[in-house]
Parts: C-alpha cells; structure tokens; sequence
C-alpha cells in the first residue's frame, strides 16, 4: 500500500502529555501537526491533532483524493484529547484537512491543522505538508548582537508595513517575500530605521482583516510566498542591521469554519458562553485563557516565530480587549470574574506566562503591548505583579498629540496642556510612541490631512509632529506613508501612493524623516534613558502664549546634551531667550523648517554663545530666532581644549 497508515508512532511522551495538560508546554509546534519522520526503512508524515470531543478524526488530502475513509487517525488513551497516525510516503507540499465528526450531535466539520506551518493560498484552505527545517540562516552576526539593539537603553524606531500594500508589482499583484526583501531592505537602510514591525502574516483569510483575523497561527500566510521565502526576508534584514518585530494576534481568532471555531463539534479554543467567547466589536472569537491547552497552545505560537523566524520582538495585538470583561460590552453583556470585577483574571495569568516564557527563552527580544487603558505594570516584571511586558504603546501621547497639531496655531494656547501633559505619567511604564496604521483608516484620514492650513502649513505641522515626536521620551513607531505624506488615507487593496514623491514637499519631507532617524540614533540623548527621568528636563513648558515649549534630552555623556526648542505657533520669533545647561556655545543641529526639508529657512547660523543672563530659573541663556511652527535642536559646540 502506498499510503500505509500506522498508530505505533508517536512524538509525544508522557512529560509532553503533563505539559500540555497544564498548560505548561511551549513547544507544541514540534510535536502537533504534520511532521516528516523515517520510521524504519519507511519515512512518511505523522499527523496529531487535539480533538477531545470528537467521535472520529481521519486524515484526508490529495495523497487520498480527499476519501474521509482513507486514513483513520487513532485517539490517544491518556485522556489527552490527542488524534494521531503516521502516513508512509507523504510528500511535501500536498495539501490536508482534518476530517472531524464530533460526538455532539454527530456536528461534522472539515478543518485546517492549527499547527501547520504553510497553507493554500487564500480563498483556498487546506493545510500542507510543509518541512521548514531545511533554510539555512546567515544573520550570526546578528543574533549574536541584538540584544543590545533591543535594549531599553537602545534606539528603537519602527516602520510599520503591511507588506500586501507597501508596494505591488504589476497588475496590482502583490510583492513576494523575496521581492520585498529586495525592495524594502535597501529603503529601510536609507531611512535610518533601526527596526520594521510587520502587519500580521500568520494566515488570515479575508484581505479585509490586514491579518488580524488568523486561522493559522504556525503558518505564514501564502499570499506573498512560502515559509523559506519569509526566512529569507527576515535573513536580509538581519544582514543589514534591522530587527524584525511581528504583530500578532492572540485577542481573538477568524469565524471561518474551517479555522479553530468549534474545533470539535464544542467550544474548544474558545468560550461557549457568547458573552465571553464573542468579541462584538470585531465579530471576532476571543479565546478561552482559563483553558491550559490555549495557554499552550497560544504561548508555542508566540515561541514558535521566535525560535523558527528568528524574529526579534512580537507587539501583542489588543491587549487592553483581553484584560477587560466589559470591553465593548454594554451592562448585561459580560460575566464578572469570581470577586465580581470586570478584570479577565484569567488573561492576566495568561499574559504573564507568555511573556515569563518567551523572555526566559529568549531574552534578548522585545514584547510590546498594544494597550489602550490605564492597566497598571504592564511593563513591570511578573515576579512583583506585572504584565512583564518590555513595551507598551503610548495611546496617551498619541492622542493628545494628534489633537493637539490638528488645531490651528491660533487657538493652541487654549490646550496647551495637550502638549506637556504625556510628562506627568512619562516614565509610569516602558513607553513607545505610535502613530500606527489606526490612525490612518476608518475614515480618520491621512497624518498631513489632519494638520491645519494651507498646504504648505501642513507640511510644516507634519515636520515639526515628527521632530517632537522623535525628541521626546520613548521608542518610536510610525505607519507606511507617513513619511512622505501620503496624503490618501491607507487602503489596503493597492501600493502606497509612491508617486507624490515626485513633488519637492513630500520629496524633502522624506528626506527630512531619514535625517531625524539618523539623529535619534547617533545621539544617545535621545534614547539612552527613555525609561529614566534622568534622560530628560524642562526647560520651559509653560509659555503657552508662544505656544512653545522647550526641554533638554540627556545621556551618561554631558556633551551629548540636546536642547530642544519647539515653537507651534504660526509666527516668528525673534530673540527667544532660552535657559541652557552651562556657559557654553550652542549651534543648531536640526531644523525642520529648513530649506533642506522645503520650509521657510528661518534659523540660526553658526555658534551661539551663552550669556550670564538668567531665564527659565537657569543661570545662562542664549537668544534665538525660531521660525514659524517649528522644531529646533541644539548642541553644545565641543572646542578644542576641551576634547
């Protein structure tokens, strides 16, 4: 028989049953699934999949012509729940499915593997056989090394892609991984980006979803290639010094029947009770956190990208959705935890296990949080009642900044507070700095569509946003596009608007975006204590008349002080007097409304010398000319009897 089938292989033993059972197993990838083993002179596939209510499981794909009949998994006698056989002659790349008939009212489904590792390109849905342990890496150099680009103390800068519309090829196709890789790496490098965060690509099965409704959690999607085409995106970045962060997606999974929704004719992955197996928002299925085998499962798909990948860091998506019952539930619709709160307890321990597990095995990633609400220690250790995680997004900053440009300079001085307020809780939690994909859909409109004014004023808006974004304390984030102003909000169904860079304004924008990056990384005053109230210092926020603001960033390095000095009003100032750290001499090192960056080329020339005159309770001062909505940088200038 050429597909003989065979139920005395396994590649579980009892400890692997132990851990799963108490959610404690965080490789299940190398044991679930489909995997390619020799099982004496024979090598074949064996297939195992966790089913505990089914009545029957039986294996069936193009080696069988689909026949339900064909190939009979066997259930384990461990009470584990766990299906398995061993198929001799199995090729890579055929296609599978699961055929499931439930012992509850004999409900029959056709299902994916939620361990495989490639699947057929949407709309289709079948699993394959796929072996992803033949890529052979070149980023040594790097792994060896990134933990001191994942640092706290490190510049971290992210561009955020969805690689379906960063570019297409002709005909509006996508870009392949490899493609990407050619195309993507080089413009990164230029940028000056220190790392990219990529839109989901686990598997996904509706385009509308940018991902964030996945059935495959061990799969990169096969739109844009297969699982070694994506290893070697990744690989190039590596070579070329750029951290891979993915986004994913453990707040709740896609309604397609052939994913993990009733797995097995009951509420296996998820809830059975509406009120917290449902998420209304998004028409989503929110997994069961209290349940071990999703725990385990779950934490050995974030392990799983880690360990294959060679990814970096992972922004978990919906954070806040997770640790809140009543999220985007009204009175009546969610179930109080046991102490009658509306904390999901069970996330909580959930959420500190992940990130217990995937820093213990690999400390030197990152984990971020995307966390909307004023939940405390996210980014506190586990071992004093944090979250544990290494980042969160800093949804304060951003709203309160987005609202703040988005008023003409005239009426500025009446919310000043928008502006300085982010202080106050600056150094509460690890914080990063997005302006996301979020911020750009939905009909929220494009980054430059929401500054004021002409289109000149809102080019020199968008300028001085990205320069105070990028002195003020925290890592930073920035969406596709927004570096040279696209001015069409994202739609993810076509390329980025790549030809508005035919015009000097978005041109000179981007170059702007390139030289600010560079800046953030060679000056370590500007991220060496983003988490430390060392790092940073007033010097006036409270000239809200002017509409301007002024504050020093600082490192272990004194003469790596900057003073930045931001005027968000429409008029130039002439002799601003501004207080300094020392007697010394200063000279302008950035100016985003310089000529360079098509603004109005309103500055300061050469070196500035410090006077014994006191301002801003500071001893010396120096007087400066600051141009109309703009954003300046300023270092002391290093003589020669000093080096």
């Amino acid at each position: 028989m050429k597909y003989a089938i065979h139920y005395d292989v396994t590649l579980f033993s009892d400890y692997d049953i132990y851990l799963f059972l108490n959610g404690n197993h965080a490789k299940l990838y190398d044991k679930f699934g489909s995997h390619f083993m020799q099982r004496a002179r024979r090598a074949g596939v064996y297939f195992s999949v966790w089913a505990p209510n089914a009545a029957s499981v039986s294996a069936c794909g193009d080696f069988n012509n689909y026949d339900i009949n064909a190939h009979p998994l066997k259930k384990r006698e461990d009470n584990s729940g766990i299906w398995e056989c061993f198929i001799e002659n199995v090729a890579n790349g055929v296609t599978y499915k699961y055929h499931i008939v439930s012992n509850f009212y004999n409900i029959v489904h056709e299902k994916s593997d939620p361990f495989s590792f490639y699947s057929e390109t949407p709309p289709n849905s079948a699993s394959r056989v796929w072996n992803i342990e033949n890529y052979v890496w070149n980023d040594k150099a790097w792994m060896d090394v990134r933990y001191k680009h994942n640092a706290h103390n490190a510049p971290i800068n992210i561009y955020e892609v969805h690689l379906g519309s960063w570019r297409r090829g002709e005909n509006n196709r996508y870009l392949t991984y490899k493609e990407a890789a050619n195309e993507l790496v080089p413009y990164l490098v230029a940028m000056n980006y220190t790392h990219v965060e990529f839109m989901p690509f686990t598997e996904y099965p509706y385009d509308g979803s940018w991902g964030y409704q996945v059935v495959g959690y061990f799969a990169a999607t096969a739109r844009f290639g297969t699982p070694e085409e994506l290893m070697y995106l990744i690989d190039r970045l590596h070579q070329n010094g750029i951290g891979v962060i993915m986004d994913w997606v453990p707040s709740h999974f896609a309604v397609d029947m052939h994913g993990l929704i009733n797995f097995d004719g009951t509420a296996l992955y998820e809830h059975d009770d509406p009120r917290q197996g449902f998420h209304p928002e998004w028409g989503s299925i929110i997994f069961n956190y209290g349940r071990n085998e999703v725990k385990a499962f779950l934490i050995s798909s974030a392990m799983f990208w880690l360990d294959k990948y060679h990814i970096d860091g992972i922004r978990v998506d919906g954070v806040a959705s997770m640790l809140h019952l009543d999220y985007a539930r009204e009175e009546g619709e969610w179930v109080a935890n046991e102490h009658g709160g509306n904390e999901n307890l069970e996330a909580v321990q959930f959420l500190q296990q992940l990130n217990h597990t995937t820093y213990g095995a690999f400390p030197d990633i990152v984990m971020i949080a995307e966390e909307s609400t004023a939940w405390p220690m996210v980014t506190r250790p586990t071992d004093v009642g944090g979250l544990g995680f290494g980042f969160k997004w800093n949804m304060g900053w951003m709203h309160d900044s987005l609202k703040y440009f988005s008023y003409d300079p005239l009426f500025r001085e009446h919310h000043h507070r928008q502006l300085t307020f982010s202080m106050w809780y600056a150094y509460d939690e690890n914080f990063l700095l997005p302006l996301s994909h979020d911020e750009v859909v939905h009909m929220k409109g494009s980054l430059i569509g929401k500054m004021p004014g002409t289109l000149e004023d809102k080019f020199s808006n968008l300028r001085a946003l990205y320069a105070y974004m990028i002195a003020h304390p925290g890592k930073k984030l920035l969406f596709m596009g927004g570096e040279f102003a696209q001015f069409a909000e994202w739609n993810f169904e076509q390329s980025l608007d790549w030809h508005v860079l035919e015009y000097p304004l978005h041109k000179k924008l981007q170059h702007m975006v390139s030289d600010l990056n560079g800046l953030y990384k060679t000056h370590k005053a500007f991220h060496m204590y983003d988490e430390k109230r060392d790092g940073f210092e007033w010097v006036n926020d409270a000239d809200y008349s002017h509409n301007c603001i002024s504050f020093i960033r600082k490192s272990d390095d004194a003469d790596e002080t900057i003073l930045v000095v931001c005027n968000f009003s429409n008029q130039e100032l002439s002799h601003y007097r501004v207080g300094v750290p020392e007697n010394a001499k200063y000279e302008e090192i950035f100016n985003s409304q310089s000529h360079y960056y098509e603004g109005c080329n309103i500055g300061n020339t050469g070196a500035l010398s410090a006077e014994d005159i006191s301002v801003d309770t500071r001893r010396y001062s120096i007087s400066i000319t600051l141009p109309p909505v703009g954003v300046l940088f300023f270092k002391k200038v290093i003589e020669s009897s000093d080096i």
